[in-house]
């Protein structure tokens, strides 16, 4: 009986250092994609909420860092604080500004001055900016902050509009 129970115990352990890593791995964190700004900010706005919109390129691993520890459980969140769209800079991606105009992601990341990834805006119904963008990923242990700080920012200006 011992054999068995060594036997199975290293069968555990092989099959453990074989899954571990996948295991350690988490799934891949996606946002909706910006396709018509202006009635995303539309839909924010009913809520109370600001459009918050990374700027983001495929070739970005710090991009891939704030859309899965930050914006990604977020956009997740029934009660979020925020819209949460996703807007790459280096495609030509059909994109309705929110203006209503028909222009492409990376036209428009030009037009907002969005020259480096990632770049989170908090913008208002009318695209307006609410808060101060956060260019980069600074301070990684602050960033959650500087992003809570923007939406609470961006919401209380939303507020007072009202």
């Amino acid at each position: 009986m011992s054999i068995i129970i060594r036997l199975a115990g290293a069968l555990a352990a092989a099959l453990f250092f074989v899954a571990a890593p996948t295991l350690a791995q988490s799934p891949p964190s996606t946002l909706t994609e910006a396709r018509d700004l202006a009635a995303e900010a539309r839909q924010a706005a009913a809520r109370g909420v600001p459009l918050v919109v990374l700027y983001s390129r495929d070739d970005c691993s710090w991009c891939a860092k704030v859309r899965r520890e930050h914006l990604g459980p977020l956009s997740r969140d029934p009660k979020a604080p925020a819209v949460v769209r996703e807007l790459h800079m280096d495609r030509a991606t059909p994109l309705v500004d929110f203006a209503g105009r028909r222009t492409t992601s990376a036209d428009f990341s030009n037009q907002m001055q969005a020259r480096f990834a990632p770049t989170v805006m908090f913008h208002g119904p009318d695209g307006t900016q609410l808060a101060e963008a956060i260019v980069g990923y600074r301070l990684a242990d602050f960033y959650g902050a500087y992003l809570e700080r923007a939406i609470e920012e961006s919401r209380d200006r939303i507020k007072s509009r009202q």
